[in-house]
Protein backbone atom coordinates (compact mmCIF):
# COMPACT_ATOMS: atom_id res chain seq x y z
CA UNK A 1 0.00 0.00 0.00
CA UNK A 2 1.38 3.36 -0.99
CA UNK A 3 2.65 5.45 2.04
CA UNK A 4 0.36 8.16 1.33
CA UNK A 5 -3.03 6.56 1.24
CA UNK A 6 -1.50 4.84 4.98
CA UNK A 7 -1.64 8.67 6.32
CA UNK A 8 -5.16 9.35 5.25
CA UNK A 9 -7.53 7.60 8.56
CA UNK A 10 -10.92 8.59 8.82
CA UNK A 11 -9.75 11.25 11.17
CA UNK A 12 -7.76 13.44 8.50
CA UNK A 13 -10.76 14.18 6.01
CA UNK A 14 -9.20 16.69 4.18
CA UNK A 15 -5.96 16.27 1.82
CA UNK A 16 -5.71 19.68 -0.22
CA UNK A 17 -7.42 22.64 -1.61
CA UNK A 18 -7.07 24.32 -4.47
CA UNK A 19 -8.15 26.59 -6.94
CA UNK A 20 -8.07 25.53 -10.87
CA UNK A 21 -8.99 26.42 -14.00
CA UNK A 22 -11.40 24.78 -15.97
CA UNK A 23 -8.73 23.90 -18.06
CA UNK A 24 -7.15 21.98 -15.27
CA UNK A 25 -4.40 24.51 -14.40
CA UNK A 26 -3.69 24.57 -11.28
CA UNK A 27 -3.44 28.38 -9.73
CA UNK A 28 -2.79 28.01 -6.07
CA UNK A 29 -2.94 24.73 -3.93
CA UNK A 30 -2.81 23.87 -0.10
CA UNK A 31 -2.05 20.46 1.18
CA UNK A 32 -2.97 19.72 5.11
CA UNK A 33 -1.25 16.28 5.05
CA UNK A 34 2.15 15.14 4.63
CA UNK A 35 2.51 14.30 1.07
CA UNK A 36 4.94 14.25 -1.88
CA UNK A 37 4.92 17.18 -4.32
CA UNK A 38 4.74 14.42 -6.99
CA UNK A 39 1.71 12.91 -6.20
CA UNK A 40 -0.18 15.97 -4.93
CA UNK A 41 0.69 16.80 -8.58
CA UNK A 42 -1.02 14.15 -9.64
CA UNK A 43 -3.82 14.10 -7.93
CA UNK A 44 -4.63 17.51 -9.28
CA UNK A 45 -3.79 16.92 -12.60
CA UNK A 46 -6.25 13.61 -12.95
CA UNK A 47 -9.23 15.75 -11.42
CA UNK A 48 -10.46 17.36 -14.93
CA UNK A 49 -10.27 14.21 -16.80
CA UNK A 50 -13.13 13.14 -13.94
CA UNK A 51 -15.50 15.50 -15.13
CA UNK A 52 -18.26 14.70 -17.39
CA UNK A 53 -19.02 17.28 -20.25
CA UNK A 54 -22.18 18.74 -19.75
CA UNK A 55 -23.33 17.56 -16.53
CA UNK A 56 -23.55 19.75 -13.02
CA UNK A 57 -22.20 17.45 -9.89
CA UNK A 58 -20.63 18.66 -6.77
CA UNK A 59 -18.03 15.56 -5.91
CA UNK A 60 -16.78 13.23 -8.26
CA UNK A 61 -14.80 10.08 -6.45
CA UNK A 62 -11.86 7.80 -7.26
CA UNK A 63 -10.52 4.59 -5.74
CA UNK A 64 -8.70 6.46 -2.92
CA UNK A 65 -10.35 9.81 -2.78
CA UNK A 66 -13.27 12.28 -3.05
CA UNK A 67 -12.59 15.45 -4.77
CA UNK A 68 -15.31 18.02 -4.21
CA UNK A 69 -15.61 20.98 -6.32
CA UNK A 70 -17.71 24.55 -6.68
CA UNK A 71 -17.76 26.28 -10.50
CA UNK A 72 -16.64 30.08 -9.27
CA UNK A 73 -16.89 31.74 -12.70
CA UNK A 74 -14.44 30.17 -14.65
CA UNK A 75 -12.82 28.48 -12.13
CA UNK A 76 -13.24 25.96 -9.57
CA UNK A 77 -12.60 25.96 -6.36
CA UNK A 78 -11.88 22.44 -5.17
CA UNK A 79 -11.04 20.16 -2.23
CA UNK A 80 -9.54 16.89 -1.91
CA UNK A 81 -10.66 14.89 0.95
CA UNK A 82 -10.88 10.98 1.80
CA UNK A 83 -13.78 8.80 0.73
CA UNK A 84 -14.32 8.25 4.69
CA UNK A 85 -15.05 12.08 5.39
CA UNK A 86 -18.18 12.92 6.24
CA UNK A 87 -20.41 14.32 2.32
CA UNK A 88 -22.04 16.77 4.20
CA UNK A 89 -19.05 18.41 6.25
CA UNK A 90 -17.26 18.62 3.16
CA UNK A 91 -19.67 20.35 0.95
CA UNK A 92 -20.14 22.93 3.92
CA UNK A 93 -16.42 23.71 4.65
CA UNK A 94 -16.05 23.90 0.36
CA UNK A 95 -19.11 26.79 1.11
CA UNK A 96 -16.32 28.61 3.38
CA UNK A 97 -13.61 27.95 0.99
CA UNK A 98 -15.74 29.82 -1.81
CA UNK A 99 -16.80 32.55 0.60
CA UNK A 100 -12.66 33.31 1.17
CA UNK A 101 -11.94 33.88 -2.82
CA UNK A 102 -14.11 37.13 -3.29
CA UNK A 103 -12.90 38.32 0.37
CA UNK A 104 -9.50 38.81 -1.00
CA UNK A 105 -9.87 39.26 -4.88
CA UNK A 106 -12.07 42.21 -6.88
CA UNK A 107 -12.57 39.62 -9.58
CA UNK A 108 -12.37 36.01 -10.04
CA UNK A 109 -9.88 35.07 -12.69
CA UNK A 110 -6.82 33.61 -13.04
CA UNK A 111 -4.48 36.72 -12.74
CA UNK A 112 -6.68 37.73 -9.76
CA UNK A 113 -6.20 34.85 -7.81
CA UNK A 114 -2.84 34.25 -8.50
CA UNK A 115 -1.96 38.18 -7.63
CA UNK A 116 -4.08 37.59 -4.11
CA UNK A 117 -2.43 34.24 -3.52
CA UNK A 118 -0.64 34.94 -0.24
CA UNK A 119 -3.40 35.82 1.56
CA UNK A 120 -5.57 33.11 0.06
CA UNK A 121 -2.92 30.59 1.55
CA UNK A 122 -2.97 32.11 4.96
CA UNK A 123 -6.81 32.10 5.08
CA UNK A 124 -7.25 28.31 3.73
CA UNK A 125 -4.52 28.11 6.75
CA UNK A 126 -7.48 29.35 9.56
CA UNK A 127 -10.15 27.13 7.74
CA UNK A 128 -8.01 23.59 8.00
CA UNK A 129 -5.22 22.69 10.20
CA UNK A 130 -3.47 18.81 10.18
CA UNK A 131 -6.88 17.89 7.90
CA UNK A 132 -8.78 19.33 11.12
CA UNK A 133 -11.78 21.67 9.99
CA UNK A 134 -11.06 24.65 12.58
CA UNK A 135 -14.57 25.86 13.96
CA UNK A 136 -14.13 29.63 12.44
CA UNK A 137 -16.48 32.06 10.43
CA UNK A 138 -15.59 34.55 8.07
CA UNK A 139 -15.70 37.47 10.12
CA UNK A 140 -12.57 35.26 12.02
CA UNK A 141 -10.95 34.37 9.33
CA UNK A 142 -10.71 38.13 7.67
CA UNK A 143 -9.28 39.24 11.41
CA UNK A 144 -7.08 36.29 12.48
CA UNK A 145 -5.07 37.29 8.67
CA UNK A 146 -5.30 40.86 8.93
CA UNK A 147 -3.92 40.53 12.92
CA UNK A 148 -1.58 43.96 13.60
CA UNK A 149 1.56 43.89 15.14
CA UNK A 150 2.71 46.47 17.21
CA UNK A 151 6.44 45.55 16.70
CA UNK A 152 5.73 44.91 13.06
CA UNK A 153 4.42 48.74 12.93
CA UNK A 154 7.59 49.99 14.75
CA UNK A 155 9.74 48.56 12.28
CA UNK A 156 8.26 49.60 9.33
CA UNK A 157 8.64 53.42 11.35
CA UNK A 158 12.67 52.48 11.83
CA UNK A 159 12.67 50.93 8.12
CA UNK A 160 10.97 53.85 6.88
CA UNK A 161 12.97 56.54 8.59
CA UNK A 162 16.13 54.99 7.29
CA UNK A 163 15.23 55.06 4.23
CA UNK A 164 14.34 58.47 3.96
CA UNK A 165 17.29 59.33 5.73
CA UNK A 166 19.27 57.10 2.45
CA UNK A 167 17.20 58.96 -0.56
CA UNK A 168 17.93 62.31 1.04
CA UNK A 169 21.50 62.17 1.49
CA UNK A 170 21.46 60.66 -2.11
CA UNK A 171 19.45 63.11 -3.82
CA UNK A 172 22.23 65.87 -2.17
CA UNK A 173 24.87 63.76 -3.36
CA UNK A 174 24.00 63.75 -6.97
CA UNK A 175 22.48 68.01 -6.78
CA UNK A 176 26.60 67.94 -5.89
CA UNK A 177 27.92 65.93 -8.55
CA UNK A 178 25.54 67.72 -11.03
CA UNK A 179 27.06 70.95 -9.97
CA UNK A 180 30.47 69.97 -10.26
CA UNK A 181 29.92 68.69 -13.68
CA UNK A 182 28.17 71.50 -15.04
CA UNK A 183 30.31 74.09 -13.87
CA UNK A 184 33.70 71.87 -14.96
CA UNK A 185 31.93 72.90 -18.71
CA UNK A 186 31.56 76.62 -18.01
CA UNK A 187 34.52 78.49 -20.02
CA UNK A 188 36.09 81.80 -18.93
CA UNK A 189 36.33 83.83 -16.43
CA UNK A 190 33.84 81.13 -13.69
CA UNK A 191 36.63 79.77 -11.48
CA UNK A 192 35.96 82.18 -9.29
CA UNK A 193 32.57 81.64 -8.71
CA UNK A 194 32.77 78.28 -8.07
CA UNK A 195 34.38 78.26 -4.64
CA UNK A 196 31.32 80.91 -3.85
CA UNK A 197 28.69 79.31 -5.10
CA UNK A 198 29.87 76.04 -3.12
CA UNK A 199 29.77 77.28 -0.52
CA UNK A 200 26.23 78.41 -0.52
CA UNK A 201 25.30 75.86 -2.08
CA UNK A 202 26.54 73.56 0.96
CA UNK A 203 24.96 75.79 3.51
CA UNK A 204 21.83 75.67 1.57
CA UNK A 205 21.60 71.68 1.52
CA UNK A 206 22.55 71.18 5.15
CA UNK A 207 20.04 73.26 6.32
CA UNK A 208 17.02 71.92 3.95
CA UNK A 209 17.56 67.90 4.72
CA UNK A 210 18.59 68.37 8.60
CA UNK A 211 14.63 69.79 8.88
CA UNK A 212 13.02 66.49 7.78
CA UNK A 213 15.75 63.60 7.67
CA UNK A 214 14.18 60.98 10.69
CA UNK A 215 10.99 62.81 11.52
CA UNK A 216 8.83 60.14 10.95
CA UNK A 217 6.27 61.68 12.89
CA UNK A 218 5.89 64.76 10.75
CA UNK A 219 5.98 62.97 7.67
CA UNK A 220 4.43 64.54 4.84
CA UNK A 221 4.27 62.10 1.34
CA UNK A 222 6.66 63.69 -1.00
CA UNK A 223 5.49 64.03 -4.90
CA UNK A 224 8.19 62.32 -7.00
CA UNK A 225 10.25 65.72 -8.15
CA UNK A 226 12.19 65.47 -11.37
CA UNK A 227 16.31 65.10 -10.06
CA UNK A 228 17.52 67.68 -12.28
CA UNK A 229 18.23 71.90 -10.32
CA UNK A 230 19.55 74.34 -12.35
CA UNK A 231 22.98 75.96 -11.76
CA UNK A 232 22.14 78.63 -8.84
CA UNK A 233 24.59 81.74 -7.83
CA UNK A 234 25.29 83.83 -5.84
CA UNK A 235 23.81 86.99 -5.64
CA UNK A 236 26.76 88.54 -3.50
CA UNK A 237 29.43 87.47 -1.80
CA UNK A 238 27.93 88.10 2.01
CA UNK A 239 24.67 86.47 0.89
CA UNK A 240 23.37 83.14 0.77
CA UNK A 241 20.80 83.88 -0.95
CA UNK A 242 20.35 81.91 -4.34
CA UNK A 243 18.42 82.58 -7.83
CA UNK A 244 18.03 80.61 -11.12
CA UNK A 245 21.07 80.34 -13.36
CA UNK A 246 21.87 78.17 -16.45
CA UNK A 247 20.27 78.27 -20.08
CA UNK A 248 17.44 76.45 -21.50
CA UNK A 249 19.85 74.44 -23.41
CA UNK A 250 20.71 72.80 -20.07
CA UNK A 251 17.27 72.46 -19.62
CA UNK A 252 16.90 70.46 -22.86
CA UNK A 253 20.33 68.26 -22.13
CA UNK A 254 18.58 67.19 -19.20
CA UNK A 255 15.31 66.06 -21.28
CA UNK A 256 17.20 64.23 -24.17
CA UNK A 257 18.92 62.42 -21.13
CA UNK A 258 15.62 60.95 -20.03
CA UNK A 259 14.29 60.02 -23.66
CA UNK A 260 18.01 58.49 -23.91
CA UNK A 261 16.96 56.15 -20.39
CA UNK A 262 13.17 55.39 -22.42
CA UNK A 263 11.65 58.57 -20.16
CA UNK A 264 9.02 60.25 -21.78
CA UNK A 265 8.60 64.16 -20.28
CA UNK A 266 6.49 66.61 -21.38
CA UNK A 267 5.85 70.31 -19.76
CA UNK A 268 4.23 73.52 -21.19
CA UNK A 269 7.83 74.79 -21.43
CA UNK A 270 11.36 75.12 -20.30
CA UNK A 271 10.75 77.53 -18.15
CA UNK A 272 8.13 75.69 -16.25
CA UNK A 273 10.20 72.79 -15.66
CA UNK A 274 12.84 75.32 -13.77
CA UNK A 275 10.04 77.19 -11.93
CA UNK A 276 8.15 73.62 -10.89
CA UNK A 277 11.62 72.14 -10.10
CA UNK A 278 13.56 74.72 -7.84
CA UNK A 279 10.75 75.46 -4.86
CA UNK A 280 11.96 78.47 -2.43
CA UNK A 281 12.75 77.08 1.10
CA UNK A 282 10.73 78.08 3.62
CA UNK A 283 11.92 78.08 7.38
CA UNK A 284 9.17 77.68 10.29
CA UNK A 285 10.20 78.62 13.52
CA UNK A 286 8.35 76.65 16.31
CA UNK A 287 7.20 78.88 19.49
CA UNK A 288 8.00 76.63 23.23
CA UNK A 289 4.03 75.75 22.25
CA UNK A 290 3.81 73.85 19.05
CA UNK A 291 0.75 71.94 17.82
CA UNK A 292 0.58 69.62 15.14
CA UNK A 293 -3.05 68.82 13.37
CA UNK A 294 -2.57 65.88 10.94
CA UNK A 295 -5.47 64.03 9.15
CA UNK A 296 -4.54 61.36 6.45
CA UNK A 297 -7.16 59.77 4.22
CA UNK A 298 -7.95 56.54 3.14
CA UNK A 299 -10.25 56.59 0.16
CA UNK A 300 -11.36 53.46 -2.45
CA UNK A 301 -13.87 54.56 -4.77
CA UNK A 302 -15.01 52.52 -7.83
CA UNK A 303 -14.80 53.71 -11.61
CA UNK A 304 -18.65 53.47 -12.61
CA UNK A 305 -19.12 55.40 -9.71
CA UNK A 306 -20.20 55.12 -5.96
CA UNK A 307 -17.31 55.13 -2.34
CA UNK A 308 -16.43 51.62 -1.36
CA UNK A 309 -14.27 53.15 1.40
CA UNK A 310 -14.29 56.75 2.73
CA UNK A 311 -12.45 56.65 6.27
CA UNK A 312 -10.42 60.47 7.78
CA UNK A 313 -8.17 60.64 10.87
CA UNK A 314 -7.17 63.38 12.54
CA UNK A 315 -4.88 64.14 15.17
CA UNK A 316 -3.94 66.92 17.09
CA UNK A 317 -0.44 66.51 19.02
CA UNK A 318 1.10 69.46 21.42
CA UNK A 319 4.82 69.82 22.38
CA UNK A 320 5.65 71.95 25.28
CA UNK A 321 9.52 72.84 24.91
CA UNK A 322 10.08 75.56 28.01
CA UNK A 323 8.67 73.89 31.16
CA UNK A 324 7.23 77.91 32.27
CA UNK A 325 4.20 77.54 29.54
CA UNK A 326 3.54 73.46 31.23
CA UNK A 327 0.31 74.54 32.63
CA UNK A 328 -1.97 75.71 29.98
CA UNK A 329 -5.26 75.30 28.04
CA UNK A 330 -5.90 74.97 24.44
CA UNK A 331 -8.69 76.35 23.07
CA UNK A 332 -10.78 74.55 19.70
CA UNK A 333 -13.15 76.00 17.72
CA UNK A 334 -15.01 73.23 16.03
CA UNK A 335 -17.34 74.11 13.29
CA UNK A 336 -17.56 70.85 11.49
CA UNK A 337 -21.60 69.22 10.90
CA UNK A 338 -20.82 65.90 9.26
CA UNK A 339 -20.42 64.00 11.78
CA UNK A 340 -16.70 63.57 12.81
CA UNK A 341 -16.21 61.13 15.97
CA UNK A 342 -14.03 62.72 18.21
CA UNK A 343 -11.67 61.43 21.35
CA UNK A 344 -9.69 63.47 23.25
CA UNK A 345 -6.44 61.59 25.70
CA UNK A 346 -7.73 59.86 28.71
CA UNK A 347 -5.65 62.39 31.21
CA UNK A 348 -7.71 65.14 29.15
CA UNK A 349 -10.57 67.05 31.15
CA UNK A 350 -13.75 65.82 28.80
CA UNK A 351 -15.80 68.18 30.58
CA UNK A 352 -14.02 71.09 29.99
CA UNK A 353 -13.47 69.76 26.26
CA UNK A 354 -17.30 69.48 26.25
CA UNK A 355 -18.94 72.63 27.90
CA UNK A 356 -15.76 74.77 26.38
CA UNK A 357 -14.08 73.18 23.39
CA UNK A 358 -10.77 72.81 26.01
CA UNK A 359 -8.04 70.88 26.13
CA UNK A 360 -6.51 70.73 29.51
CA UNK A 361 -5.48 68.10 31.67
CA UNK A 362 -8.11 66.86 34.82
CA UNK A 363 -5.64 67.75 37.05
CA UNK A 364 -4.57 71.51 36.46
CA UNK A 365 -2.02 71.84 38.70
CA UNK A 366 0.22 69.04 36.51
CA UNK A 367 2.05 70.06 33.74
CA UNK A 368 2.20 68.60 30.05
CA UNK A 369 5.10 66.67 29.90
CA UNK A 370 8.54 68.54 28.19
CA UNK A 371 9.89 67.79 24.70
CA UNK A 372 7.52 64.99 23.65
CA UNK A 373 4.84 65.21 21.19
CA UNK A 374 1.71 64.23 22.85
CA UNK A 375 -1.47 63.49 21.27
CA UNK A 376 -4.20 65.22 22.86
CA UNK A 377 -7.11 64.98 20.56
CA UNK A 378 -8.69 62.71 17.85
CA UNK A 379 -11.27 62.31 15.43
CA UNK A 380 -12.42 59.92 13.01
CA UNK A 381 -15.11 60.32 9.86
CA UNK A 382 -16.50 57.35 7.55
CA UNK A 383 -18.56 58.31 4.88
CA UNK A 384 -19.99 56.82 1.65
CA UNK A 385 -21.57 59.75 0.06
CA UNK A 386 -19.49 61.10 -3.08
CA UNK A 387 -19.91 64.35 -1.89
CA UNK A 388 -17.78 64.20 1.43
CA UNK A 389 -14.18 63.47 -1.48
CA UNK A 390 -11.82 66.25 -1.20
CA UNK A 391 -11.58 65.33 -5.33
CA UNK A 392 -13.37 63.24 -7.57
CA UNK A 393 -11.54 61.63 -10.41
CA UNK A 394 -13.73 60.39 -13.41
CA UNK A 395 -11.76 57.62 -15.73
CA UNK A 396 -13.13 57.11 -19.15
CA UNK A 397 -11.38 54.40 -21.34
CA UNK A 398 -13.42 53.41 -24.68
CA UNK A 399 -12.19 51.25 -27.57
CA UNK A 400 -11.31 53.31 -30.64
CA UNK A 401 -12.40 50.12 -33.12
CA UNK A 402 -8.46 49.84 -33.97
CA UNK A 403 -7.29 47.53 -31.19
CA UNK A 404 -6.72 50.26 -28.80
CA UNK A 405 -8.58 52.86 -26.24
CA UNK A 406 -8.71 56.59 -25.99
CA UNK A 407 -9.30 57.61 -22.14
CA UNK A 408 -10.22 61.14 -21.09
CA UNK A 409 -9.61 61.31 -17.33
CA UNK A 410 -10.82 64.68 -15.71
CA UNK A 411 -11.01 65.71 -11.98
CA UNK A 412 -13.63 67.68 -10.09
CA UNK A 413 -12.67 69.64 -6.72
CA UNK A 414 -15.65 68.51 -4.81
CA UNK A 415 -14.28 71.01 -1.21
CA UNK A 416 -13.97 74.32 -2.55
CA UNK A 417 -12.44 76.00 0.55
CA UNK A 418 -9.49 73.04 -0.08
CA UNK A 419 -6.34 73.98 -1.74
CA UNK A 420 -4.60 70.69 -2.68
CA UNK A 421 -0.59 70.81 -3.51
CA UNK A 422 1.74 68.48 -5.75
CA UNK A 423 -1.09 66.36 -7.03
CA UNK A 424 -0.50 63.25 -8.85
CA UNK A 425 -2.51 60.96 -10.56
CA UNK A 426 -0.79 57.47 -11.49
CA UNK A 427 -2.43 56.05 -14.72
CA UNK A 428 -1.28 52.22 -15.01
CA UNK A 429 -0.91 51.47 -18.78
CA UNK A 430 -0.68 48.23 -20.56
CA UNK A 431 2.99 46.57 -21.02
CA UNK A 432 5.24 48.39 -23.27
CA UNK A 433 2.44 50.83 -24.64
CA UNK A 434 3.18 54.55 -25.74
CA UNK A 435 0.44 57.13 -24.64
CA UNK A 436 0.04 59.59 -27.85
CA UNK A 437 -1.08 62.60 -25.40
CA UNK A 438 -3.94 65.50 -27.39
CA UNK A 439 -5.31 67.65 -24.85
CA UNK A 440 -3.91 67.86 -20.87
CA UNK A 441 -3.95 70.37 -18.41
CA UNK A 442 -1.08 70.73 -15.73
CA UNK A 443 2.12 68.52 -16.87
CA UNK A 444 2.31 64.58 -17.46
CA UNK A 445 5.49 62.10 -17.57
CA UNK A 446 5.84 58.75 -19.18
CA UNK A 447 7.62 56.10 -16.96
CA UNK A 448 7.96 53.52 -19.59
CA UNK A 449 10.14 50.96 -17.11
CA UNK A 450 7.16 51.01 -14.62
CA UNK A 451 4.52 51.13 -17.25
CA UNK A 452 3.03 54.54 -15.90
CA UNK A 453 1.58 57.73 -17.03
CA UNK A 454 1.84 60.39 -14.32
CA UNK A 455 -0.73 63.46 -14.55
CA UNK A 456 0.69 66.07 -12.07
CA UNK A 457 -1.06 69.06 -11.00
CA UNK A 458 1.03 71.62 -8.84
CA UNK A 459 -1.87 73.23 -6.92
CA UNK A 460 -5.72 72.67 -7.74
CA UNK A 461 -8.15 75.54 -5.16
CA UNK A 462 -11.25 77.50 -6.41
CA UNK A 463 -9.40 79.08 -9.50
CA UNK A 464 -9.08 75.72 -11.20
CA UNK A 465 -11.26 73.23 -9.58
CA UNK A 466 -11.47 71.09 -12.69
CA UNK A 467 -9.37 69.79 -15.71
CA UNK A 468 -8.83 66.90 -17.65
CA UNK A 469 -5.95 64.54 -19.36
CA UNK A 470 -6.63 63.24 -23.15
CA UNK A 471 -4.81 60.55 -24.86
CA UNK A 472 -4.75 57.01 -26.47
CA UNK A 473 -2.95 53.99 -26.76
CA UNK A 474 -2.58 51.25 -29.23
CA UNK A 475 -3.30 47.26 -28.05
CA UNK A 476 -5.39 48.37 -24.90
CA UNK A 477 -8.82 47.49 -23.22
CA UNK A 478 -10.46 49.54 -20.69
CA UNK A 479 -9.71 47.49 -17.68
CA UNK A 480 -5.75 47.97 -18.16
CA UNK A 481 -6.16 51.43 -16.97
CA UNK A 482 -6.96 50.86 -13.58
CA UNK A 483 -6.64 51.10 -10.48
CA UNK A 484 -5.90 54.76 -10.76
CA UNK A 485 -3.74 56.11 -7.79
CA UNK A 486 -4.19 59.43 -6.28
CA UNK A 487 -1.89 61.71 -4.17
CA UNK A 488 -1.56 65.03 -2.80
CA UNK A 489 -0.91 66.97 0.20
CA UNK A 490 -2.46 70.10 1.86
CA UNK A 491 -1.76 72.69 4.90
CA UNK A 492 -5.61 72.85 4.70
CA UNK A 493 -7.46 70.91 7.41
CA UNK A 494 -10.49 68.94 5.69
CA UNK A 495 -12.20 68.87 9.02
CA UNK A 496 -13.29 72.15 10.30
CA UNK A 497 -11.53 72.45 13.30
CA UNK A 498 -8.88 74.55 14.33
CA UNK A 499 -6.69 75.62 17.04
CA UNK A 500 -8.13 78.81 18.15
CA UNK A 501 -5.70 80.17 21.44
CA UNK A 502 -3.63 78.63 24.13
CA UNK A 503 -3.70 80.38 27.45
CA UNK A 504 -2.39 80.04 30.79
CA UNK A 505 -4.13 77.76 33.70
CA UNK A 506 -3.89 80.42 36.53
CA UNK A 507 -4.69 83.13 34.68
CA UNK A 508 -6.38 82.98 31.13
CA UNK A 509 -3.45 85.20 29.83
CA UNK A 510 -2.70 84.23 26.10
CA UNK A 511 0.43 82.08 25.18
CA UNK A 512 2.62 82.59 22.25
CA UNK A 513 2.17 79.49 19.85
CA UNK A 514 2.82 78.08 16.64
CA UNK A 515 0.25 75.40 14.55
CA UNK A 516 1.47 73.11 11.78
CA UNK A 517 -1.12 71.76 9.89
CA UNK A 518 -1.28 68.97 7.23
CA UNK A 519 -3.70 66.90 5.56
CA UNK A 520 -2.42 64.36 3.00
CA UNK A 521 -3.44 61.00 1.36
CA UNK A 522 -2.27 57.61 2.81
CA UNK A 523 -4.14 56.01 0.21
CA UNK A 524 -6.84 56.69 -3.00
CA UNK A 525 -7.11 54.66 -5.59
CA UNK A 526 -10.04 54.05 -8.39
CA UNK A 527 -10.39 50.70 -9.07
Amino acid sequence: MPRWYVLFDKHLVLIAAAVCTKGGKTIISRQFVEMTKARIEGLLAAFPKLMSSGKQHTFVETESVRYVYQIMEKLYMLLITTKASNILEDLETLRLFARVIPEYCKTIDELEVADNAFNLIFAFDEIVALGYRESVNLAQIRTFVEMDSHEERVYQAVRFTQEKEAKNKMREKAKELQRIRLEANKKGGMGKNVSSFSSGYGSGTSFSSSSNVGDSANYIPEPVKPSYTPVQKTLSSGLSAMKLGGKSRDVDSFVDQLKEEGETVIAASAQSIIKNTVAPIEVTRNEPVHLRQEEKLNVRVSRDGGVHNFELHGLVTLNISDERWGRIRVQLENEDTRGMQLQTHPNVDKELFRTKGQIGLKVPTKPFPLNTDVGVLKWRLQAQDETALPISINCWPSENGEGGCDVNIEYELEQKDLELNDVHINIPLPIGSNPVISEFDGAYSHEARKNLLIWSLELIDSSNKSGSLEFSVQNARPVDFFPLHVSFSSKTPYAQIKVRDVMLVEDDSPVAHSVDTVFFTENYEVV
